[in-house]
């Protein structure tokens, strides 16, 4: 039950960039027998606040709640500020230092003449002041225009949680609207879902339609149709859309049918606004668009850069073959030599091809031609990978730091944005991406734009397999387009290692699977198990492995089901990792973690240095009051609170999709019919390329014959192809 307290911050123990703080808070009065021994006392306070100063007497709204380490708190859930009546408080107010050149003095002064109705009279009539012997006009000018200010940022933040916004949310509209925050939202509220990352469409829909928002209204559409046109464009990969799909989807999101005449007008609008653009029979959002077009241009501008001439090269490359005590093959080569030709080059090539191997000659043969140390190279030159893992496996193999685009760009979680842009850019000469089938269009768009424009970009990337999360297919496209510089890499460099898995990825690409590939060889084994003995084998095999103290990763298409990897994660927990009175335990969400327990980051968190697709061992679990849990990833350590738990799971089984830009030297594929869409030929030539040294397929053989007859799944709609044949040609 909501109660009050009254009384004065004292001073914050906390505080973050989006309004949330921790602090201490001397009570006066409350309307709760609970508050009473804090009464002339502080109490430690959380909640989201504009600002506060000790100066001021505020109502705190909330809940008292017994927190597991600092005991007892007062939960905000509102608040409001309380202006002065008391002389000697008015006093104490205007010679605060809230008003600049307002001294104590000049205060008592103010308030002799003016009385209880000083704060009063400064908003509504300041011309009185003239009144006062030495006061100056300035002075007035000040006192008026830095109250009203005041004034009208709590009016604004309690306005807005009269609408329906939380405290939190009203923090953010004020912060980015400042004094336009009622005009903004009396012209357009749905405007907020645009600016604000955390306000969805679907919050300020609430909000407006309990407002008075007709459900037919031009604006509610015009937000439906920028919702609908980015959820499917992310959720299907797509570029654009067409007239008749965004129709149907901003009708499901409305709730309610749109007349023809109301639809045009609100298509008309965006377009007028610059939001969506349309070509032909095409809808795009302009961001989308814009970002093609960018990638387009960029594209053709170093294309048409002049060749890099060095009559030695060959003799160079033939150093860096003597420093790595290795020899390139022709394809390798060619890929090494047009590096330093070419100021944009593409390197493509299925598993065991040397696509790494290429990565790391490229970057000795840059430090060899300059003559830099390995300190100078990292500053010219930047290898960067979508994933954490991805981008650990290229670090490790060039002995040379490598990022993930997020980091490298500088990403703020906070706001969503780059702290490497267009306005900022990157001092780097030269950039190698790996796993690029993974980047989407925005991802590359923002990154292009943090380049300076001449940067050399080389991608390395296999297009067969999954594309990236976000809409576009940029390998795919660029490679299709050919307009472009690309090496493919069809030889086999680790041929020698006579690897079946690797054949076998190539069946699947060419659709031509060959049975007796199987259990040939060490590597490739398939037991045909029905679904409904499945985990059963699963767990069979891997004891197996849990006595030659080996690891073994599942990667399974789909989460629910049978025989998805939520099951599959509580059985093989109990095989690697079972209940011992040694190792802590504690419950999230219904899922027992214990010390010891593999498991998965599920979102970036790149002020710990650790991403979406990273996994790590529990190694201590902290079950009193103060709940932690720490995990360790390959050598980095970090701390998870109660705040974050819901930021990693289990990793006995994965998704294929978060397995990408990963390797594996053991991987058991599980493989039933119902799994249903969840077969197609990319997904799984996408699992089977992650196993190194052992691939272990289970389950039906008619499910994957037909994943790999299956290429139609999900077919991306993108103009990026189109536009590099239109832009770049006789290049």
């Amino acid at each position: 039950m909501s109660t009050y307290i009254k009384g004065n911050f004292r001073k914050y123990i906390f505080k973050s960039d989006t309004g949330y703080c921790v602090g201490l808070f001397k009570v006066k009065e409350s309307d709760s027998l609970e508050i009473e021994e804090f009464i002339d006392h502080t109490i430690p306070f959380t909640g989201y606040f504009h600002e506060l100063n000790e100066e001021d007497t505020y109502l705190f709204y909330g809940t008292l709640v017994e927190h597991q380490k600092y005991g007892k708190q007062f939960q905000v859930e509102n608040y409001e500020r309380v202006l002065p009546e008391e002389k000697d408080a008015i006093v104490e107010f205007l010679s605060s230092g809230l008003f600049k050149g307002i001294g104590e003095k000049t205060a008592e002064k103010i308030v002799t003449y003016l009385g209880r109705d000083t704060l009063t009279i400064i908003l509504e009539q300041p011309n009185n002041l003239l009144l006062i012997p030495g006061i100056t006009q300035k002075q007035i000018d000040l006192l008026h225009t830095t109250l009203t200010q005041y004034e009208a940022s709590y009016k604004t933040i309690v306005a807005l949680g009269e609408l329906g916004f939380s405290t939190k949310d009203s923090l953010l509209i004020y912060y980015k609207y400042k004094s336009q925050t009622t005009t903004i939202l009396e012209n357009n509220i749905y405007l907020l879902m645009e600016d604000i990352l955390e306000i969805t469409f679907k919050k300020v829909d609430i909000i407006a339609l309990k407002n008075g928002m007709k459900n037919d209204d031009v604006r509610r559409i015009q937000a439906a149709i920028l919702y609908a046109m980015d959820e499917i464009c992310n959720l299907y990969g797509h570029s654009y859309l067409l007239a008749n799909e965004i129709l149907e989807y901003t009708i499901r999101v409305l709730g309610n049918p749109v007349a023809d005449s109301d639809w045009n007008q609100a298509l008309k609008n965006l377009e007028l606004d610059l939001k969506i653009i349309q070509k032909e029979e095409k809808y795009y959002l302009t961001k989308m668009y814009e970002a093609e077009q960018n990638i387009t241009k960029r594209c053709g501008y170093l294309m048409r850069m002049k060749d890099h001439i060095d009559k030695k090269l060959d003799s160079k490359i033939r150093m860096v073959e003597d420093h790595f005590s290795c020899f390139y093959n022709e394809e390798q080569l060619k890929a090494i030599k047009l590096s330093f030709v070419k100021n944009f080059l593409i390197v493509t090539g299925g598993p065991g091809t040397g696509k790494t191997t290429i990565i790391k000659a490229i970057s000795e043969l840059y430090r060899q031609i300059h003559h830099w140390s390995y300190e100078t190279l990292t500053e010219k030159i930047a290898l960067l990978a979508p994933t954490g893992r991805a981008s650990k496996r290229i670090s490790e193999s060039t002995n040379l730091p490598a990022s993930t685009i997020h980091r490298f760009l500088k990403w703020n979680k906070e706001n969503n944005k780059f702290g490497i842009n267009e306005y900022h850019k990157s001092e780097v000469d030269f950039v190698i991406i790996d796993e690029f089938s993974m980047v989407d269009t925005y991802l590359f768009d923002s990154l292009l734009r943090g380049l300076k424009y001449d940067t050399k970009i080389i991608l390395v990337g296999d297009y067969n397999q999954l594309p990236s999360v976000g809409p576009g297919e940029l390998l795919k496209d660029m490679i299709e387009s050919n307009t472009l510089n690309v090496v493919e890499l069809k030889e086999l460099y680790r041929q020698k290692e006579n690897s079946n898995i690797i054949s076998l990825a190539y069946q699947i690409n060419e659709d031509s699977l060959d049975r007796s590939i199987f259990n040939q060889q060490e590597d490739l084994t398939f037991i045909p198990v029905p679904a409904a003995n499945l985990t059963n084998k699963m767990i069979e095999i891997a004891k197996d492995y849990l006595q030659a103290k080996q690891d073994i990763q599942v990667l399974a298409p789909m989460y629910k089901t049978l025989n998805g990897i939520d099951r599959m994660n509580v059985c093989l927990q109990n095989v690697f990792n079972p209940q011992d009175i040694k190792k802590k335990e504690i419950i999230i969400n219904g899922t027992v973690f214990r010390e010891q327990d593999k498991v998965i980051q599920l979102s970036n968190m790149p002020d710990e240095n650790v991403f979406n697709g990273d996994i790590g061992i529990i190694e201590e679990i902290r079950n009193g009051n103060k709940k932690e849990i720490y995990i360790n990833f390959d050598g980095n350590k970090v701390k998870y609170t109660p705040t974050n738990f819901q930021k990693f799971k289990h990793a006995y089984a994965i998704s294929i999709h978060k397995s990408q830009g990963s390797e594996f030297d053991m991987v058991m594929i599980p493989l039933v019919n119902g799994y249903g869409k969840m077969l197609y030929r990319k997904l799984i030539y996408t699992a089977v390329t992650r196993a190194k040294k052992k691939l272990y397929l289970i389950g039906e053989i008619s499910a994957l014959e037909k994943a790999i007859q299956n290429n139609d799944v999900n077919l991306r709609r993108t103009t990026l192809k189109k536009m590099l044949i239109a832009n770049i040609q006789n290049v």
